[in-house]
């Protein structure tokens, strides 16, 4: 089709008329041909030329709106009861049966279906196709497999003024949720309109939460009940204990008066392993460690104060920040402070003061992480400052293995639940590291940035193929790690046990050993830990908590500890090279050493 526009315009606004006339053609300049020019030029051979057409283009990105996708469910039942059968009604549905039960076809149908089950559950019970024949035998794989992990999903927090990820909490089903707990840890920092929802995720939908736990003040720690999946336990920035029934719904289902509560952020919940499934114990910064009952939490069943004098007075108290159970040991739980010791406790003694057995100092500041190694019970794993700690219960003077001095503040702690010999830790620059001390001690096996900003709290789920770091901007990580990293490797058992530890960790392993530096005029010795990375700490320290519990104020995450007590209970001791041939120094023990006082 012809495209015609028509232009209108006013006979007087044509101007003058042009008159043309036809004439002859005139001949203006005429230049002829110049041999002697052409004899100054050389005919060019044909070159190849490119020429580009198009228009150029730089790059460019455009930001698209998330889309965001939900997962429905439709409950469909195939068969049942005829419509006019109620199967509420007993007599109806005996009579129904009655009836089917005399047809000829039913009759005939299970007479020649019986011949064949009977045939099967006769085969069935001759066979046992699950019997395992080598149970004495450890399920050893050998892999030369490099060390790696990768990103598996990252949830981020869907409130619009984000709060940090405090904490972690696998479903103990095996189930791939994930409980997370959110709130900001700065003392009277936090922005208005601040929700203090925490969230269940489900690892296959990270476009939205599963379901909304909804506290009264904001959750600091998230436990999963693990003998019911459906309740969890709630720690709070108010001191209070919250309990959640996801059958019942988002809201609180039970929740602990605050008279009777802790007067602190709690730091540390742990259920215990009791018959009714109902007990759990918590700790805070005001220095108690409380015994619950969901059943009835108005007030605590029982209640130690961390008075390490022994004068059970709560003005001596050193603030718990983290909290350690083994089920194993039922009698005996564990207690990192807030001023870098680590108490040890019997809750079957008598009196509150004979309860605290022992102490374990080596930390400059708070211990963030306190897990007992899950094959031999008698080591755990501290983390605190710059380093990370494992001791033995029978070397209460020292311990007997730790990492490097880091620049970065070390944040959370956890070892593998398949390989004795391997654990994780989480730094202020939002780095994972991955520490195989069979494989190396020296540094981590695998060292991976996962975020820009600090990561707070790893965990490890029970397989140990996955591990979830929550961040400061309360981003949510989950990793999957390689097989190498959660398949037991040959003799790690043997290396890893309590009793060959101190044997495999000698100076023929090229480790750096410590002995006591008692010298004339320097009683207490020169501390390695104060030559750590000083500009690493100052800049910490902006970050770092800078006072203890709900009266000190700012971040839970810094070497500060309670009120800038961050030093107390340090040991002091000096490094002693070993000068083994082809050594370098892959870790370091300390021999006993003298305390100074906590």
């Amino acid at each position: 089709m012809e495209i015609v526009y028509v232009y209108v315009k006013k006979r007087s606004e044509f101007g003058k008329q042009c008159n043309f006339t036809d004439r002859q053609a005139e001949l203006n300049i005429d230049i002829p041909p110049n041999p002697e020019l052409a004899e100054l030029y050389v005919e060019r051979n044909p070159v190849d030329t490119g020429i580009q057409c198009s228009t150029s283009m730089s790059e460019h990105e455009a930001n698209t709106e998330r889309i965001e996708m939900e997962t429905r469910g439709v409950n469909h039942v195939e068969g049942g009861w005829p419509k006019d059968v109620n199967p509420l009604e007993l007599e109806q549905t005996i009579r129904f049966r009655k009836k089917v039960e005399k047809d000829e076809n039913y009759i005939n149908a299970i007479t020649q279906l019986g011949l064949i089950m009977e045939h099967c559950i006769k085969q069935n019970n001759a066979i046992d196709i699950y019997q395992e024949y080598f149970d004495d035998e450890d399920s050893v794989e050998v892999t030369e497999e490099a060390p790696s992990a990768k990103t598996i999903n990252v949830f981020r927090d869907p409130q619009e003024i984000k709060r940090s990820a405090t904490h972690l909490s696998w479903h103990p089903d095996g189930s791939k949720k994930l409980a997370v707990a959110y709130s900001c840890l700065n003392f009277q920092r936090a922005p208005p309109g601040m929700s203090h929802d925490s969230y269940i995720w489900d690892l296959e939908n990270p476009n939205r939460p599963e379901i909304a736990l909804k506290p009264s003040s904001p959750v600091i720690t998230l436990e999963y009940n693990p003998k019911d999946s459906h309740v969890l336990l709630g720690g709070c920035y108010n001191g209070q204990i919250a309990c959640w029934d996801t059958r019942k719904g988002s809201m609180v289902a039970e929740l602990s008066t605050i008279e009777f509560s802790h007067r602190d952020p709690v730091y540390g919940t742990i259920w215990l392993q009791s018959k009714t499934g109902t007990e759990c114990f918590s700790a805070s910064t005001d220095g108690q460690v409380m015994w619950w009952d969901i059943r009835k939490l108005s007030e605590p069943t029982e209640v130690v104060i961390m008075d390490i004098t022994k004068k059970e007075q709560l003005d001596n108290a050193l603030g718990a920040i983290s909290l350690e159970f083994e089920a194993t040991l039922p009698t005996k739980f564990m207690v990192g402070t807030e001023q870098g010791v680590v108490i040890s406790c019997n809750r079957k003694a008598k009196t509150s003061a004979e309860k605290i057995v022992c102490t374990f100092s080596g930390h400059h500041g708070p211990v963030y992480a306190l897990q007992r190694n899950p094959f031999y019970p008698k080591n755990f794993l501290t983390v605190g400052d710059w380093t990370a700690r494992i001791w033995s219960e029978d070397s209460r003077e020292s311990s007997i293995m730790w990492t490097k001095y880091h620049m970065a503040y070390l944040t959370d702690g956890a070892w593998s639940p398949v390989r004795p010999a391997v654990f994780f830790t989480t730094k202020m620059d939002g780095t994972l590291d991955i520490w195989d001390f069979v494989f190396k001690q020296c540094d981590p096996a695998l060292s991976l940035k996962v975020c820009d900003e600090a990561l707070f709290c790893l965990r490890v789920q029970d397989n140990g193929c996955f591990v979830a770091c929550g961040s400061q901007l309360g981003t949510t990580t989950l990793l999957e790690v390689s097989s190498g990293l959660c398949t037991l490797q040959r003799n790690e058992k043997n290396i890893a046990s309590s009793g060959t530890l101190a044997t495999t960790l000698s100076p023929r392993a090229s480790l750096t050993l410590c002995a006591p530096d008692i010298r004339a005029g320097d009683p207490a010795g020169e501390d390695p830990g104060g030559q750590a990375p000083r500009d690493a700490a100052e800049g910490e320290r902006q970050v770092g908590r800078q006072g203890g519990g709900a009266e000190g104020g700012g971040d839970r995450r810094g070497p500060g500890g309670a009120g800038g007590q961050g030093r107390g209970g340090v040991l002091r001791h000096h490094p002693v090279r070993a000068e083994e041939e082809g050594g370098g120094s892959l870790a370091e023990v300390q021999a006993p050493t003298t305390k100074s006082e906590a």
